[in-house]
């Protein structure tokens, strides 16, 4: 239960969003103020997980759940509180209302509902990946339309972002996620997680060349990926070098995973240029590639894309680290605009674990009960 002093009257502030992120592993709360295109985080906190999960080599739902339920009312009293908002001042509440683990996106969603209730905001449930895909419009006021490469633990698709719910998906991985390759191969490899982090750092001391990794689907036209034949190349490799030595040096580790690497670099870098030459072809006065998901923190990936756009003449932008990772600042924006185009939720909205983004393209993943899932 939040404190009455952060349920005080409305001084009159300009538009505010509190936005509310609880799909994986990070509790967010967040404030945003501004207008569509021109908004500014006046508050942005996130308790990660990490340690939570680092005995299970990766996310272990239930847990992740609990401990959001758990968090979710301290997260919300800060952001009020740092960015000096009580929550009379907030317009609206804007909270991920999937896609994501389930038991995290219902517990988001039910305490949004409460404040909303509470407090008689409106309500506005937000996609996920709508969040990543709007960062840029939050970070660099970047203007419609303009290509999206959403890589994440869990999602890596090119998207033409068209407007807040306007979404053209050219295509995305047809099996695991970059992120979700990561954080494979760091167990492979004994390394911690989250895998993306820890596998960049070990691959700046190996070589990229020692070990040869196929790069999946990489002459095959269209904007489609693959990234599970190349976890099951590394674990052949490693399984190699321990039938060769009994065991893996801190060397093979790190030239593992400069190959391991350099493959995922190598197969974005392709994909991205052909996703940029479809849309060239309906937009080539003012390109503009934008990049955004956890595994955009990747220092080899953003140098690649960034290259490859200066030589294709193509505008890049990629939010800070900070934004990169999942965040409830991206959905307060997304929520933001949602607002401006007079969308509102009420007490029957739900939690989704599945929620593609163009819902006109065909199921990539496979489809069920549930949805399709990307």
């Amino acid at each position: 239960m939040l404190p009455a002093t952060l349920l005080g009257c409305n001084v009159g502030a300009s538009l505010r969003i509190l936005g509310i992120e609880s799909s994986c592993d990070d509790t967010g709360a967040a404030v945003i103020e501004g207008d569509v295109g021109a908004a500014k985080i006046l508050s942005n906190i996130v308790f990660g997980q990490t340690e939570l999960h680092a005995d299970f080599g990766g996310v272990v739902p239930e847990i992740a759940a609990r401990a959001h339920a758990e968090r979710l009312d301290h997260v919300v009293r800060s952001a009020l509180s740092e960015s000096g908002t009580t929550l009379a001042d907030v317009d609206a509440i804007a909270v991920t209302s999937g896609p994501g683990l389930i038991g995290g996106v219902v517990a988001g969603v039910m305490c949004a509902k409460g404040l909303a209730a509470g407090s008689g905001k409106p309500l506005l449930g937000v996609n996920h990946l709508a969040g990543h895909a709007l960062t840029p419009r939050l970070t660099d006021g970047v203007a419609y339309p303009f290509v999206m490469l959403l890589v994440s633990g869990g999602h890596c698709q090119f998207l033409i972002v068209r407007g807040p719910e306007e979404f053209n998906r050219l295509g995305g991985t047809i099996d695991d996620a970059p992120g979700e390759a990561f954080d494979k191969t760091a167990k492979l490899l004994g390394l911690e997680q989250p895998g993306g982090p820890a596998v960049e750092r070990v691959a700046r001391d190996g070589n990229p060349k020692r070990f040869t990794f196929p790069r999946p689907l990489l002459a095959q036209p269209g904007c489609d990926m693959s990234f599970s034949g190349l976890k099951t190349a590394l674990l052949r490799a490693r399984d190699a070098v321990i039938e060769e030595k009994s065991g893996v040096t801190p060397q093979d580790r790190a030239d593992l995973c400069a190959g391991f690497q350099a493959a995922v670099v190598d197969v974005l870098r392709a994909k991205t240029k052909q996703a940029l030459n479809i849309y060239a072809e309906e937009n080539a006065s003012a390109p503009l590639l934008a990049v955004a998901g956890g595994v955009a923190a990747n220092g080899p990936i953003r140098e690649a894309l960034q290259t490859l756009c200066r030589d294709q003449n193509v505008a890049f932008t990629a939010p800070p680290l900070a934004l990169c990772t999942d965040n409830a600042a991206m959905i307060g924006y997304a929520g933001l605009e949602r607002f401006a185009l007079g969308r509102r939720d009420d007490m029957t909205l739900s939690a989704r674990p599945r929620w593609p983004l163009d819902p006109n393209a065909a199921p990539m993943l496979g489809s069920g009960k549930k949805g399709a899932k990307a």
